[in-house]
């Protein structure tokens, strides 16, 4: 050992492998190496204060509380049987909503393509003034 004042050994008492870079333990402030320093791999007996964990509802993505000694799963399952907010309605949600306002035209868009002079939703075909005979300003619509 060049420089045994370095570094620190793992609190394991199985262990006990000097670590240039140990780890401190959040929940019982002893310092572990990276084989030994998550709560269960050192059996930490303060893992109860720290490893908290919050369910959340695999329909609504809504996350649940969960109170001292319930079982997640229970909670979860009253959740999604009483409170649930989940609308299978909606992850069927129309995408093309945006209806083109020339007449006779039936097309739908995604996204709004407004018209620079007179503001109306176009779809991609009529989008240009000259396209949908457009009414907006007077000054001139395009050169071409």
């Amino acid at each position: 050992m060049e420089l045994p004042w370095l570094g620190e050994h793992c609190s394991e008492r199985t262990c006990k492998q000097l670590d240039f870079l140990p780890l401190k333990c959040d929940a019982c402030g002893e310092v572990f190496c990276k084989d030994h320093i998550r709560y269960d791999d050192h059996k930490c007996s303060s893992a109860y204060k720290k490893n908290v964990q919050v369910p959340v509802c695999p329909l609504c993505n809504t996350p649940i509380p969960v109170q001292k000694g319930e079982i997640p799963d229970i909670v979860v399952g009253a959740h999604i049987d009483k409170d649930c907010k989940y609308n299978p309605a909606q992850q069927k949600q129309k995408i093309f909503t945006n209806k083109c306002l020339k007449p006779g035209c039936k097309r739908k868009e995604m996204m709004k393509v407004l018209c620079e002079q007179c503001g109306g939703n176009f779809c991609i075909k009529h989008r240009h003034p000259l396209d949908h005979d457009c009414q907006g300003s007077s000054q001139p619509i395009s050169k071409a």
